[in-house]
């Protein structure tokens, strides 16, 4: 084997990890945040969570992905370590589909059917198809498909050029004797845990034995103990992202590593114990791509049907190895281990963004009671509440600065930019939920009262404020662009009663009727509830101007008051007529 093999090996490699990188990262996009709603909506149920499993990683060809979120939504507090065991046996079963579709490269045969199934034939045109959906096609799903196929591509012509480099080794008197050490179950053992650790895939390292494997040279009694090390190694990527996690989070990825490690040393042990006795003749047969596809698949199943009944004990033993010896701080909602995975993040940030959202709008509301009725009680929780959601929107923006950095798809980078448009507008409406509660406090505490003409004008401005913060809210919660329309004409109405309601409480201070300190609060209070209806304008408009790929409000709101948009003008006139003031308040 000269210099120029090893570089094609070498490039065959680099080909083999990047195309299955883009395909993971291509099903992983294509799925979009569907499958982080799907384990998040998990059973107790460990069969549930077994098959649930194998399904994620079948679909995003990873199990360590599959692993690392899971520890990931361990951490964040919204998956039990019971749950994850489950998960985590079915993530081992469903990364055996890559060796599967790897062991096509093996396919013998000349019928055209046979032909057409081999990589050669088919991956030139996943390719070309592929290509066609990157570069013609506007749409985010297709363009995902379309790295689903080129990465397919070429993943299958990396594994062509690792076998073509290594075939020379067949003759190789020197390779031979190296491969002869395998045979030793605890050198293939070792060796296979250490490769897989350093490129850190099961799938990668599998598909690498089985290119070496079209050098004839690989046995069964060489290949079975290097892919039970494959699945020990794998465990390394959980146990890094593990490090400074909640202490639950650790047990999952030891969950991992014990399962891997028991399952590997009960099955060694039987294996070769029941070898000793009946001296399986099949150890010196060579071995073809989809041979390993076998031994991978039968190694992970019977691992799961040993260990799956004991997912108790496995979940004592890793409470035994991580101790409760020491206080937990709370872990955050939005881990960084979905970093790696942008889909997943975008959809913890929007999560937390509307449950920010949902908070920010009971608060006002709750603000707005306390006008009528005070109570220090409400008052003192929609103070907290106020604190809570100034550290959501920290929280969250500083999670969506290092997410933009990010790949993300088209319909994600669109759900940063409007969360973090608007959710400092949800902050500052929390903040006039509290300067509304000290005007109800400053009532409460001065025993003031407002003239009948005053309230009767207030209940109109409040009314048309309640449905305005509604409509914001479920816009942005919804992304509903036919709804947040009906925000901006609101709001005008809302400017409208402000500068009526200022302008009667002028006439009732000329004429007498209302004290300058009275006066104070009333202008307080209808300040505070107009810019809220400001903020709710900004949401709306954040909505949509995003969907519409642009995001310039001042623009947006020029172009619609100065045009004659039907149905802006419908929406202004019946809500003109739904809150007006009555005739005394005017």
């Amino acid at each position: 084997m000269d210099i120029f093999a090893v570089l094609s090996l070498l490039c065959g490699l680099a080909l083999f990890l990047y195309g299955m990188n883009t395909m993971g990262d291509g099903l992983e996009k294509f799925s979009g945040g569907k499958l982080e709603k799907t384990l998040e909506k998990m059973t107790n149920s460990t069969i549930k969570g077994f098959l649930l499993g194998a399904a994620v990683t079948a679909v995003i060809q990873s199990s360590s992905a599959t692993t690392v979120m899971v520890v990931g939504f361990v951490n964040s507090g919204i998956m039990k370590l019971r749950q994850a065991i489950g998960i985590i046996m079915g993530a081992n079963v469903g990364t055996t589909i890559t060796s599967w579709i790897l062991s096509l490269s093996g396919i013998e045969g000349d019928s055209v059917v046979m032909q057409l199934l081999k990589p050669s034939s088919f991956s030139a045109v996943f390719a070309f198809v592929g290509i066609i959906l990157l570069m013609f096609c506007k749409k985010d799903s297709k363009k995902n498909l379309g790295s689903i196929f080129v990465g397919f591509a070429v993943l299958m012509i990396g594994m062509n050029m690792m076998s073509g480099a290594v075939e020379p080794l067949a003759d190789e008197p020197a390779f031979t004797s190296i491969l002869t050490a395998f045979q030793n179950p605890i050198l293939g053992i070792i060796t296979g845990a250490i490769l897989t650790a350093v490129i850190q895939s099961s799938s990668a390292s599998v598909g690498i034995l089985q290119a070496l494997s079209s050098t004839g040279a690989i046995t069964y009694s060489m290949a079975i103990p290097i892919v039970m090390g494959q699945n020990i190694g794998t465990c390394v990527t959980a146990l890094i992202s593990c490090v400074g996690a909640k202490k639950n989070a650790k047990r999952a990825a030891f969950v991992h590593l014990y399962f891997n490690i028991i399952g590997t040393l009960v099955i060694c042990a039987l294996f070769y114990g029941a070898n000793a006795f009946l001296n399986f003749g099949f150890l010196d047969d060579i071995v073809n791509p989809a041979n390993i596809a076998v031994i991978h698949t039968i190694f992970n199943l019977l691992a799961t049907a040993l260990l799956l009944p004991f997912s108790k004990q496995l979940e004592k033993l890793a409470c035994f190895t991580i101790r409760d010896s020491e206080d937990d701080i709370q872990a955050p909602f939005l881990d960084e281990r979905f970093l790696n995975t942008p889909s997943i993040a975008t959809e913890r940030a929007l999560s937390l963004s509307t449950k920010m959202a949902r908070l920010s709008e009971g608060t006002l509301l709750g603000s707005l009671e306390l006008l009528s009725e005070y109570n220090e009680k409400a008052a003192e929780t929609i103070r907290e509440n106020e604190d809570m959601i100034d550290s959501y929107e920290d929280a969250i923006s500083t999670y969506l600065v290092k997410l933009s950095q990010k790949p993300l798809s088209e319909k994600d980078s669109k759900m940063v930019q409007l969360v973090l448009h608007t959710i400092g507008d949800f902050e500052r409406i929390s903040d006039h939920a509290v300067n509304i509660l000290q005007v109800a406090q400053e009532i409460e505490q001065k025993k003031v009262k407002f003239s009948d003409e005053a309230r009767a004008g207030l209940e109109v401005m409040v009314a048309a404020l309640i449905e305005i913060i509604n409509n914001a809210t479920l816009a942005f919660i919804h992304n509903d662009v036919k709804l947040a329309a009906k925000v901006e004409p609101l709001e005008q109405v809302i400017d409208r009663l402000r500068d009526k309601l200022k302008e009667a409480h002028v006439r009732r201070l000329t004429n007498g009727e209302c004290t300058i300190e009275l006066g104070f609060i009333f202008s307080d209070l209808i300040t505070n509830i107009e810019r809220v209806s400001d903020h709710c304008s900004n949401i709306a408009i954040g909505v949509i101007e995003i969907n519409r790929n642009g995001y310039e409000a001042h623009e947006y709101l020029h172009e619609l008051k100065n045009s004659d948009d039907i149905q802006y003008n419908a929406d202004y006139k019946a809500y003109k007529q739904k809150y007006t003031l009555p005739q005394n308040a005017k």
